[in-house]
């Protein structure tokens, strides 16, 4: 098995609650959504960015307005709807809820871990 693709799955498996959690601050361009998602380490594309976009969108989740650029076309910036909020609360919850479990089970392996490798009395 090939730890580089549980770690890309993993990520894209999170990439639209990050992006929901961006959007929730504000309008927002999506190049500045991949700046943010790339300095987070959350390696991202604009051929993988624009299609979630328009799903989210799609699902009444996302709208966008168009802005004027003085350097070039016009730019398309993302904000949530009402319904986009309500998702990103329970997508929020359930990130928190999996964020605990995952702990519990993790912290529980390496106390485990710490005790197991303590050394044993000589008799």
């Amino acid at each position: 098995m090939n730890t580089d693709n549980i770690q890309v799955q993993l990520r894209k498996g999170i990439l639209e609650l990050c992006i929901l959690n961006i959007i929730s601050r504000g309008e927002v361009y999506a190049s500045d959504m991949i700046s943010e998602l790339t300095g987070a380490k959350m390696m991202v594309v604009e051929g993988t960015l624009y299609p979630l976009l328009t799903r989210l969108k799609n699902s009444g989740f996302l709208d966008y307005k168009w802005v004027e650029s003085p350097s070039g076309p016009p730019r398309k910036y993302y904000m949530l709807t009402e319904s986009g909020r309500l998702f990103l609360n329970e997508l929020d919850s359930t990130w928190l809820e999996l964020v605990a479990s995952v702990s519990q089970i993790m912290n529980k392996t390496q106390t485990l871990s710490q005790f197991s490798n303590l050394p044993t009395e000589k008799q």
